[in-house]
């Protein structure tokens, strides 16, 4: 079997918040906590220290049944932070959220895609946190296709039912809107719906999406160059704040 994936990989995905880090933060040394034994939070921080400088970071794990993250919170105040990093699980991240407000954390949070949730905005909201997440789109980044796809959404009771009752873009909605394109644009490329034709046209196929230029490596997965990094709005919303390059 053969797969090719258009979402960006944690290699890209922590280097574009190191950069990040620096870029909008002028951030010269970071808290990084991760969760023991858990690939994706532990993959995550080591990426993102490697693109920010692993002398310039302070790294702690904590272990499976954690529930009160008062420690963690303490030591990245106490660290040097200018910036504290936790791509963790949703309902980690709630706790650790309550806690930085608790203990006025007084820097920026920031973590990867799993952040990108409803469950982020409802622990931040009405709390004095800042919490910045980089994923695949962020409703403002383009707002002709917003347009178009609010259109599209209002048009039809099914659709809206189906968006969660509201019009709101969701970066999954652009992501599946993307594949569909390249796969069509695949399809054009091979000149057949044969699946060995279609295959054979697809590692030197790339499309400019909605979500960005996207082209595939020798193994299948995403080339891509930039990320959309959005922030709580701390009032149960998040809002674009940047589209922010790997390199």
């Amino acid at each position: 079997s053969h797969y090719f994936r258009i979402c960006f990989l944690d290699p890209f995905q922590g280097t574009v918040l190191a950069n990040f880090a620096k870029d909008k933060f002028s951030a010269s040394k970071a808290y990084c906590l991760a969760k023991q034994g858990d690939d994706y939070s532990v993959g995550l921080c080591n990426y993102f220290m490697e693109a920010f400088g692993k002398d310039n970071c302070v790294y702690e794990t904590f272990p499976e049944g954690t529930s009160d993250y008062s420690s963690y919170v303490t030591n990245a105040k106490n660290s040097g932070a200018q910036v504290f990093f936790a791509p963790v699980s949703t309902e980690a991240a709630a706790l650790i959220i309550d806690q930085a407000a608790t203990q006025s954390l007084g820097m920026p949070m920031l973590a990867g895609d799993t952040w990108d949730s409803n469950v982020i905005t409802a622990a931040a909201k009405g709390k004095d946190v800042d919490v910045n997440v980089t994923t695949f789109y962020q409703e403002g980044g383009n707002p002709e296709f917003d347009a178009g796809i609010k259109e599209w959404i209002n048009a039809d009771a099914t659709n809206l039912t189906n968006n969660n009752g509201n019009d709101e873009v969701a970066a999954v909605t652009v992501m599946g809107y993307d594949a569909y394109y390249v796969a069509l644009e695949a399809l054009k490329a091979a000149g057949s719906p044969d699946k060995a034709a279609v295959k054979a046209a697809l590692p030197s196929l790339t499309y400019t999406g909605v979500s960005g230029d996207i082209a595939f490596d020798s193994v299948g997965d995403a080339v891509r160059d930039t990320a959309y990094i959005k922030h709580s709005t701390n009032a149960n919303a998040w809002e674009l704040e940047t589209v922010q390059k790997a390199s």
